[in-house]
């Protein structure tokens, strides 16, 4: 049977309240959610999982996420080597894929599992920076964990969305757009970071005629990938989103952004 998640929602915008409860994480269990071992925490109740904290407010979650291994450190700076070699970068990375990829890939993704399965309120949680976990999830490029958090939020059941009579696309919304101290969602994170299967990930369950949001520095997600230049994300949010905001910061817009990206951009924007 599925646990259930039992969380409180915060607004987008809103200031998380300081925690009055937090355990600060001695080094072995630091390493032991950086590493993944999940035996490590079995013993730990709710209470004290969910408490459990480093100095900038990650939790389990937040660490993990963030941490790299060896083999993903070498996997990402090989094939960031030979991307304009087309048929080298598919080699490589089919090989990379199956020895060591999709092993780490597959690990993460039970441990985060689990962790959420014992501790769900961990998913909303926020650290220092106002980073839930899904900001530092595509952050670090976890495309499959993306959709993990999200299915996860999904089978939310009682607590706030019972009081708030919220179904589970309401509250899949809700999380993706909350929204850290820079105001980045999980969108604008991962457009910055040009990862087109998980900007397809996180538009999957938003309202298409959600406003754009813009972060601080009044960056939407249209206008940030403008910048870039990156038409395959261009193209997915133009074709997801029906409210595109063009706006930038200093007056610019997305056309001005694209305009230094290339003519194709432009074109897509004015299409």
């Amino acid at each position: 049977m599925e646990p259930s998640l039992n969380i409180v929602l915060i607004p987008s915008g809103e200031t998380e309240k300081p925690e009055e409860n937090v355990n600060y994480m001695d080094a072995s269990l630091y390493k032991a959610a950086a590493e993944g071992k999940i035996e490590e925490f079995n013993n730990l109740p709710e209470c004290q999982l969910e408490s459990l904290k480093t100095p900038n407010h990650d939790n389990v979650l937040h660490v993990n996420l963030a941490t790299h291994e060896l083999a993903a450190w070498f996997s990402n700076g090989i094939l960031s080597i030979t991307r304009y070699f087309p048929k080298l970068y598919l080699f490589l990375y089919l090989f990379l894929w199956i020895f060591f990829i999709k092993k780490n890939s597959k690990k993460r993704s039970n441990f985060i599992e689990q962790i959420l399965g014992k501790c769900p309120s961990l998913l909303l949680q926020r650290n220092a920076k106002g980073q839930t976990p899904l900001h530092v999830a595509a952050m670090n490029g976890h495309s499959a964990i993306v959709k993990l958090l999200i299915r996860s939020c999904s089978k939310a059941r009682h607590g706030y969305l019972e009081k708030q009579e919220m179904d589970q696309v309401n509250a899949v919304r809700e999380m993706l757009r909350i929204t850290d101290q820079e105001s980045n969602t999980a969108l604008h994170v991962a457009v910055q970071y040009g990862d087109v299967e998980m900007v397809e990930g996180l538009l999957e369950h938003e309202n298409p005629d959600f406003p754009d949001s813009a972060n601080k520095n009044q960056e939407t997600p249209l206008y940030l990938a403008a910048k870039r230049g990156d038409t395959g994300v261009l193209s997915i949010l133009l074709e997801k989103l029906n409210s595109t905001g063009h706006g930038g910061p200093h007056g610019r817009t997305a056309l001005h952004a694209a305009a230094m990206g290339g003519d194709i951009n432009t074109g897509l924007l004015m299409s």
